[in-house]
């Protein structure tokens, strides 16, 4: 992802919210009193991937907004208004499919509903964390970096200039 966005901190950015969407796989679990099981870690990396996915759209966007000029936070604010629509039609529409195998008293669903809970829940939590707290970390993980390049940079200026 580094090469992709030509940057240390966007990556950091993007998996910051994983974290947080299992807040909402334990407040499910916690509801709903399912135990985890072989196939709700198999939701965590199912719901890892959609989660990643929405958060590369978010910082992608913001990107390009910043590549024409716009301020860091326009861009974020904007870049979250704009991308409102995908990251919640990707979510609903998992959310969605996923319902009837979480409901299901068919003979073996009980296999496969702790799976379901598990991006349910996820994608609830970090479908709020995407549009909200992937642009303000994303303000806060890029000018920490702007700031720690001109540390080094006036850093390594001082060691040249004192002959060093």
């Amino acid at each position: 992802m580094a090469a992709q966005f030509e940057s240390f901190s966007h990556p950091f950015t993007i998996m910051f919210t994983m974290p947080l969407a299992l807040i909402g796989v334990i407040l499910i679990f916690f509801v709903t009193r399912t135990t985890l099981s072989v196939t709700s870690f198999l939701g965590v990396i199912m719901l890892a991937g959609i989660v990643v996915n929405n958060d590369i759209v978010m910082v992608d966007y913001i990107n390009q907004l910043r590549a024409g000029g716009m301020d860091i936070v326009v861009a974020a604010r904007e870049g979250a208004a704009t991308r409102l629509r995908p990251v919640l039609i990707t979510s609903l529409t998992t959310i969605m499919a996923m319902v009837p195998m979480a409901v299901s008293r068919a003979q073996s669903s009980e296999t496969m509903a702790p799976l379901a809970l598990t991006i349910i829940g996820g994608l609830v939590a970090a479908t709020v964390f995407t549009l909200v707290v992937v642009p303000v970390v994303y303000i806060i993980i890029d000018r920490t970096a702007a700031r720690m390049a001109a540390f080094w940079l006036r850093l390594l200026h001082r060691h040249e200039v004192d002959g060093v």
